[in-house]
């Protein structure tokens, strides 16, 4: 029987991106995201880290349809902004998932500083959790810099302005297969595959 995962989201970008990498593993997986249970609230994210707010979403989802799930909390971190957004990527301008004003905010903030000091790095933490409390977490990084405006339409979040190291193009103007190659989200998730062979397959 066909092993099910639910991924602690209701982003179909992320579902579709973890579908491809187990695809690609030869997982047999049947993978649904947060829209598959409805009734499910949104788990806050409380923690004070990528790593402690992946796993409260995975346990709580994991408890609350019994089944193994997935769960990733990730963000942009700007050296001269100490690190921040960080863990309030996803609500840096005061409402959570507005990336246009998120977007806006960021450049804004960064206006003022040389390019040569526009250093940053995506973050990501993958939780896996079962409902008898098992637990599994990687983490993932993706450095680069900011540019000075929004450039393509691939990504979503802050891919716009984001150049990863040793690429001239943003994280949004590189196609899927590129992105996921390379990216912060899907290094964690193909941390995970082997935790997901091992304890689901």
């Amino acid at each position: 029987m066909t092993a099910r995962l639910v991924l602690a989201t209701r982003n179909p970008h992320k579902v579709d991106e973890l579908r491809r990498i187990l695809g690609d593993a030869g997982l047999a997986v049947q993978l649904v995201g947060m829209d598959a249970f409805p009734d499910v609230p949104d788990v806050a994210e409380t923690g004070t880290t990528f790593a402690e707010n992946a796993l409260l979403k995975a346990h709580a989802v994991a408890a609350a349809t019994g089944l193994a799930s997935v769960a990733d909390d990730s963000g942009l971190c700007v050296d001269v902004l100490g690190g921040a957004p960080g863990v309030f990527s996803a609500r840096w301008s005061g409402r959570h998932g507005d990336d246009e004003a998120n977007l806006d905010l960021l450049l804004a903030q960064l206006r003022d500083v040389p390019d040569d000091r526009r250093g940053a790095h995506f973050a990501c933490a993958a939780a896996l959790a079962l409902p008898a409390g098992v637990e599994r977490v990687v983490e993932g990084r993706l450095t680069g810099s900011i540019v000075r405006a929004r450039r393509g339409s691939n990504g979503f979040g802050y891919d716009p302005v984001f150049v990863p190291d040793g690429e001239s193009l943003t994280t949004a103007e590189l196609e899927a297969e590129e992105k996921d190659a390379i990216s912060h989200r899907g290094r964690a998730f193909r941390g995970l595959v082997p935790h997901v062979r091992d304890l689901l397959v």
